[in-house]
């Protein structure tokens, strides 16, 4: 059986939701980055915490925020790579 997930402390508020490729449209598959996925990109590279501060700032521990990060990263770059839009928060 899963482990529960931990509640998350989300501070993002995000003006805009998705992003998608000039001339591409929505048929062409989109990504959907969690709100937990989200505020990790925020903490760590728009507002440049390392990975204890930011996994603080969240109330989880630095290995949660490290795989949290993982992921986000790896469906940006699969959405750019591929021409996807990408939805933010779920």
């Amino acid at each position: 059986m899963a482990r529960p997930k931990s509640k998350r402390r989300i501070y993002a508020r995000l003006s805009c939701t998705y992003f998608k490729p000039q001339g591409i449209s929505k048929n062409n598959g989109e990504v959907i980055l969690a709100n937990d996925e989200v505020e990790a990109l925020r903490l760590k590279y728009v507002k440049g915490f390392n990975q204890y501060e930011s996994a603080d700032k969240m109330g989880i521990s630095q290995s949660t925020f490290q795989r949290i990060l993982s992921a986000a990263n790896v469906k940006v770059a699969n959405a750019l790579l591929s021409g996807q839009g990408i939805k933010l928060g779920d």
